[in-house]
């Protein structure tokens, strides 16, 4: 079966929606795919403030908020379709909207972006609300990428997304570990730690959108007490299916580099060395005489520093990073919502319990038909 498929994705750092289609082929259980085109669209600064500040809106205006993002939404694929010459060529929009609240403990998940208005503007069908059916069945709603990753990627075992909170996934029956206690599961994943939306906030400080090629904090000095501080924060001991709201990122990390009236430079190699030794955590249980190899993805991947840094740290353990083509780090969430909007549209299971600690997989997505019957 063949599926031409719009993904999209806005990922919590707020540097704006990453458009993907994709092209799906599906033959016994195995999927190819075909990158056709992308964009990614800024947020002009007026969305910026809408979304960051979404947290702190009455019901009522956050449900208009919620309606005018999906128009935007909606809006934006059109003049996707119009750019690449796309019409009558796409089946299926997948997307996952913008983040906002994220309490699975409470059974609660929202991302802005109705999927009515996206279906009724584009006139096309959309899977919308990924999360939700996960978090009612007990499960974090997060990570949701590993089943694309398993899919789409099925020769690599470890896979580290670096976007505004960064996320791990392991193929654990599949690594040279087979005596660890996490091998019980065969794909395991969960956010390691607040990432881009922190470094992003501290680069503003110096009025820059992100700190490129991590230039700032390269030459500042690692804070041991403030790195020490990071590092005991109550998140980093539980155990995995474990999940962050971006809240943690603005509300508890951001205030607490604050805290320690540090330069913007040191605030930010602290920072690197803070989510370089998180990650370094996350893969030491499964450390293997034979050298192993994790797939970087996200805009993290392009900071110079930061990629440094987490190569000496991983090096420690036996690992050394993979960075695919450009294309694939920066659209990966965008491609792998297209994937997990296929799935949802051939009534398929595309959220992992093994991954997110639900009681059961699940399918998840809700189905807009913005198609005349």
């Amino acid at each position: 079966m063949i599926y031409k498929i719009i993904g999209l994705m806005s990922g919590s750092s707020l540097d704006g929606l990453d458009i993907a289609f994709v092209e799906f082929s599906e033959t016994a259980g195995k999927w190819d795919y075909k990158i056709n085109c992308t964009a990614c669209i800024s947020y002009h600064e007026e969305w910026i403030e809408r979304l960051k500040n979404s947290v702190n809106l009455l019901a009522v205006d956050y449900q208009i908020l919620n309606m005018d993002y999906g128009r935007f939404l909606g809006e934006k694929v059109n003049e996707f379709i119009d750019r690449f010459s796309l019409h009558h060529k796409v089946d299926l929009i997948a997307s996952h909207g913008h983040t906002t609240f994220h309490f699975p403990g409470k059974k609660m998940t929202h991302q802005l972006g109705d999927g009515a208005s996206i279906a009724a503007i584009t006139e096309l069908p959309v899977v919308t609300d990924l999360r939700s059916m996960d978090v009612a069945f007990g499960g974090q709603g997060a990570p949701i990428v590993p089943m694309g990753e398993k899919l789409l990627f099925p020769d690599d075992h470890y896979f580290l997304n670096i976007g505004g909170i960064a996320n791990i996934s392991i193929d654990s029956k599949a690594t040279n570990n087979s005596d660890s206690n996490h091998g019980k599961n065969e794909i395991i994943a969960f956010d390691i730690c607040a990432a881009n939306r922190v470094l992003n906030m501290l680069a503003a400080e110096k009025h820059l959108n992100y700190d490129e090629d991590g230039n700032l904090a390269a030459v500042g000095k690692v804070n041991q007490d403030l790195s020490q501080k990071l590092n005991a924060l109550k998140y980093f001991s539980l155990p995995y299916p474990k999940s962050l709201a971006n809240s943690f990122g603005t509300d508890i990390i951001f205030p607490l580099i604050k805290e320690f009236g540090l330069s913007t430079e040191d605030s930010l190699c602290t920072y690197v060395e803070h989510i370089s030794l998180q990650i370094k955590n996350a893969l030491s249980p499964y450390f293997s005489n034979t050298l192993q190899s994790v797939m970087i993805t996200g805009g993290g991947a392009f900071n110079r520093y930061l990629i440094k840094r987490i190569e000496m740290h991983l090096e420690e353990i036996n690992f050394e990073i993979f960075i695919p083509e450009d294309e694939v780090v920066i659209y990966k969430e965008a491609l792998i919502m297209a994937l997990l909007g296929t799935l949802r549209w051939r009534e398929q299971y595309n959220i992992l319990a093994s991954v997110t600690g639900a009681r059961r997989n699940s399918i998840g997505g809700a189905l807009w038909l913005g198609t005349e019957a």
